[in-house]
């Protein structure tokens, strides 16, 4: 099992523990809601609500040739999420990295972040920006941009 899947798997299985002391409580509606909402946050903190992610160095060629930005990330970031989600099918075009699987990914993130693995964080045009607002990346994939 790889470290992008730990949360969403704890997450199941607290919801199903706790699910199971619902419904040997009594209350089976209450333990089917309470697991649906467990999966649903297990869902969006897995690595299948991002796009396939690339290696570092695969990313930043691609970026030269395309100029699309590369975006660093790791699951279980709540600003990875809100960036990807408030992206939309925008975020497609972006060349995703995830810093969990690529050690260079990682490497790269702490250069620019005094040490610390911060995301996300976004380069354009060699240039990074940390926990950038939604809206300036989707201006960056604009052809005027």
């Amino acid at each position: 099992m790889t470290r992008a899947w730990i949360l969403p798997v704890l997450l199941v299985l607290c919801g199903s523990a706790v699910a199971m002391g619902l419904i040997f409580t009594g209350s089976p509606g209450a333990a089917v809601a309470l697991l649906v909402a467990f999966v649903v946050i297990a869902g969006v903190n897995s690595p299948l609500i991002f796009p396939r992610s690339v290696g570092a160095l695969e990313a930043q060629r691609r970026s030269a040739v395309d100029g699309r930005p590369v975006v660093f990330w790791r699951s279980g970031c709540k600003y990875c999420l809100r960036l990807r989600i408030r992206l939309g099918r925008s975020a497609r075009r972006l060349h995703w990295v995830d810093i969990w699987h690529d050690p260079a990914g990682a490497a790269a993130v702490r250069a620019v972040n005094g040490g610390s693995e911060t995301v996300p964080t976004v380069f354009v045009a060699g240039r990074p920006h940390v926990n950038p607002d939604p809206e300036w990346v989707r201006e960056q994939l604009s052809p005027s941009a």
